[in-house]
């Protein structure tokens, strides 16, 4: 003779099930697209800057660095259009960040080439 699970076990396992197919799953990032689209908002950035939009440059530019944050171009653009729209000092925190960048990039490739 065939007993059936108690109901008590039988809503412990949907309730265990229930629970277990909420656990939030952050996506893998992939560093190709996000590179990708970080060098489109700056070529964006560069044909509004060339064309004396410097504002929409400047948002272009400064999303390309929320995209990918270690960028120095990006940082670099963002100073240049913020130069332009007469936004020194947020123009001079830009230069830092796309100096100090570079400097980082500079080191880690050196650092790879003595291996």
């Amino acid at each position: 003779m065939r007993t059936s699970p108690s109901p008590a076990l039988a809503w412990l396992l949907l309730a265990a099930l229930s629970v277990a197919g909420c656990a939030r799953r952050e996506p893998v990032p992939d560093v190709a697209a996000l590179q990708a689209r970080a060098q489109a908002l700056i070529e964006a950035g560069n044909t509004f800057y060339c064309a004396g939009d410097h504002t929409t440059a400047a948002k272009r530019y400064a999303a390309a660095a929320v995209v990918k944050p270690d960028d120095p171009a990006a940082y670099f653009g963002l100073g240049m259009a913020l130069t332009k729209l007469g936004r020194d000092e947020e123009a001079r925190q830009a230069y830092a960040r796309a100096r100090e960048l570079a400097q980082q990039a500079r080191g880690a490739g050196a650092a790879d080439s003595a291996r």
